[in-house]
């Protein structure tokens, strides 16, 4: 993983610089605000905005011995075929197709999709299964390729309905800090959801994003791009 830490006037200041050094964009980055900054008084005991932006580059699923890696331009089939067997080994009968495939982009990327009866087993408490599910789909397909690439699996339409919640609860949040001019933290989410909401305002004209807070506390942050830092409102 490759992290840079920067600081600016303000975090929207600081994110701007190290996203700059890095190369990358928001979307690609973990966003860790070290400190909000300090104006002081009259200037005197100001502080700069700091904050750590990480890299995530996953290294390549190790090599099986004496088998060659299967080409790129079959990273549909090969996702298709290892989520089939997988859904066969759980027991369940269902409709697995490839909804897209993307090998242009840095990050090559599949997204399938299972539909069927009975399918609540496999989408399991706030789509804990369906996470696990997509992440050994994910690790096999690397395994297959030997290199990473991103695999979305979805389970009679739940990740789009969730993820068009998340979107819009992302949007009320920033209309919210437009109205108060002050960052308001929305409630803990998961790695994937917390993609969403800074996918969702990512291109937003007045406010940005960043994440605050460990493990399974760890949140999103919505913040006026030209407010002071403040106190966040939770």
């Amino acid at each position: 993983m490759r992290s840079v830490e920067a600081h600016g006037k303000t975090v929207e200041e600081a994110i701007t610089q190290a996203l700059q050094r890095l190369g990358r964009t928001r979307d690609e980055v973990e966003i860790t605000v070290l400190s909000e900054g300090s104006r002081g008084v009259f200037g005197i005991g100001a502080e700069l905005a700091r904050v750590r932006v990480t890299v995530h580059e996953p290294e390549p699923a190790p090599a099986t011995a004496g088998t060659a890696p299967v080409p790129l331009e079959r990273l549909g089939e090969t996702a298709l075929n290892i989520l089939t067997d997988l859904v066969e080994l759980i027991g369940l009968e269902a409709e697995i197709s490839v909804r897209s495939v993307d090998l242009d982009s840095d990050a090559p990327t599949v997204v399938l999709d299972v539909e069927g009866k009975d399918l609540g087993v496999l989408i399991g408490r706030r789509g804990e299964t369906l996470q696990a599910l997509q992440y050994v789909t994910m690790q096999l397909v690397q395994r297959k390729l030997r290199r990473w690439v991103r695999v979305t699996v979805d389970v009679a339409g739940y990740r789009d309905r969730q993820e068009a919640v998340l979107r819009a609860k992302a949007l009320r949040t920033a209309e919210r800090v437009q109205r108060a001019q002050t960052p308001i933290a929305m409630e803990p989410m998961r790695p994937n959801e917390r993609r969403i909401v800074h996918l969702a305002l990512s291109g937003h004209p007045t406010v940005t994003t960043y994440s605050i807070g460990l493990g399974d506390e760890r949140r999103v942050v919505v913040s006026p791009r030209t407010a002071a830092p403040v106190t966040v409102r939770r």
